[in-house]
């Protein structure tokens, strides 16, 4: 049986980061930016290439999708994998990655001209690389790891596969999707095309990461609007709506902000606060794992605006709340055969698992809301959306690996998905 093959991957995720992929908010087409199209067109070849005959690229959703087929006598339900075209909101073009083979766990100069340099005092992860084929930016972009690591580590499974006929796995559902780093990219993805019960993500994360929970998420604008008079003559005339707007943040509870908040923390940040006498605005974001809270903090601001409008002459401050996404693990708990199979599989390869909550949001959410559970994996990378940004080869073959792995898994223990417990 071959190993996995590492100078293939590494050769995908060369190619694929040197495409300006960066995501657009301001843009009303999907992908928003011509560079997610392009690359998706390239995956499309290259999966062609590999021997997969099923790919499609859908333009109306941006997503390339694309089946392995059984080569099982088993009735197994379809396996999904599904990592992201796009990269975060820092510059993106012409980015010039560099390999740096076996790495002496030392400072790396990125960009002599600039004295730019990657610091291991500054980022201690670099330790663990020790001796592996660190793959960095030149200091100006970022590098695309996330989530091109993920593409890249996808295409050394499935080439790791069709290299070995003589291990057995089920029907393996693959795509890769626009814009998720913006928030709306799976907001398109057709869950009932893709035909798995469920799938993992291959986003950020080091080896050994899994991560099942995200926070809930929802925004909040307030709008205030105030009465302005001349200060000398202002008694009992000015409604000011900057106070308004200190009176209603100055209510909210003072712990629960991110540079206080850790690990299963939630917190409310106060994104945007600007106004005048006359008028104020203020945006915020709410953020918990744990969903009952998550709507008591809801319903905190909007007691605190409706106390606030009670005492005034008319309805001065209007609150508008948007539910962005849901904790996925909500609807993980219930289905504990998709978290065990994955920490099988690592301890099949070695890995030690650790489970941590995700910090944010994933395509996860959207998928999982579309009812295809998808806890998240990872893609071997670090420092993501900045110059700092930098992945291993050899942990991208690690997650590769860890694909098959459970692909393996799956067919070993499937007839047991149905009466487990979460580990």
């Amino acid at each position: 049986m071959s190993e996995i093959d590492q100078k293939y991957i590494e050769k995908r995720f060369l190619d694929y980061v040197k495409i300006d992929t960066r995501s657009e908010a301001s843009q009303p087409t999907t992908p928003t930016t011509p560079g997610q199209v392009e690359l998706a067109k390239l995956i499309v070849q290259d999966l062609k290439q590999l021997g997969i005959s099923d790919v499609k690229f859908n333009p109306e959703n941006g997503y390339v999708t694309a089946t392995l087929p059984s080569n099982s006598s088993k009735s197994l339900s379809a396996l999904g994998f599904i990592a992201h075209l796009d990269t975060a909101d820092f510059p993106a073009d012409h980015v010039k990655p560099q390999v740096h083979p076996d790495y002496d766990g030392q400072d790396v100069v990125l960009n002599q001209a600039q004295g730019i340099v990657l610091r291991v005092s500054e980022f201690p992860n670099l330790k663990k690389f020790v001796g592996q084929r660190l793959i960095t930016t030149d200091g100006t972009t970022l590098l695309g790891a996330d989530d091109k690591a993920g593409i890249a580590a996808l295409f050394g499974a499935l080439q790791y596969l069709l290299a070995n006929p003589e291990i057995e796995h089920g029907d393996i559902r693959i795509a890769f999707g626009p814009d998720e780093e913006i928030g709306c990219g799976a907001n398109k993805f057709d869950a009932v095309g893709f035909g798995t019960e469920f799938a993992y993500t291959l986003d950020n994360g080091q080896p050994g990461d899994l991560e099942y929970e995200t926070f809930n998420a929802a925004e909040a604008q307030i709008e205030i609007e105030g009465t302005a008079v001349h200060p000398g003559n202002a008694y009992g005339l000015m409604v000011n709506a900057v106070s308004l707007g200190n009176e209603i943040l100055s209510a909210l509870p003072q712990d629960e902000v991110p540079e206080r908040s850790r690990d299963h923390d939630g917190f409310i940040l106060v994104n945007h606060f600007e106004g005048t006498v006359a008028q104020a605005h203020i945006q915020l974001i709410i953020r918990d794992f744990d969903t009952p809270h998550f709507r008591q903090n809801e319903g905190k601001l909007q007691k605190v605006v409706d106390r606030i409008n009670a005492r005034l002459d008319k309805s001065r401050v209007k609150l508008t709340i948007t539910e962005q996404y849901q904790n996925i693990g909500d609807e993980i708990r219930k289905h504990p055969y998709i978290v065990n199979l994955a920490l099988d599989a690592y301890r099949r390869i070695g890995l030690t698992p650790n489970i941590v909550p995700f910090r944010g949001g994933t395509d996860g959410n959207a998928i999982t809301a579309k009812g295809i559970p998808t806890p998240n994996l990872f893609n071997g990378g670090d420092n993501f959306h900045g110059p700092y940004e930098f992945v291993t080869t050899e942990a991208m073959a690690l997650t590769a690996q860890t694909i098959v792995a459970i692909a393996q898994e799956h067919v070993r223990q499937f007839r047991h998905h149905n009466s487990q417990e979460l580990a």
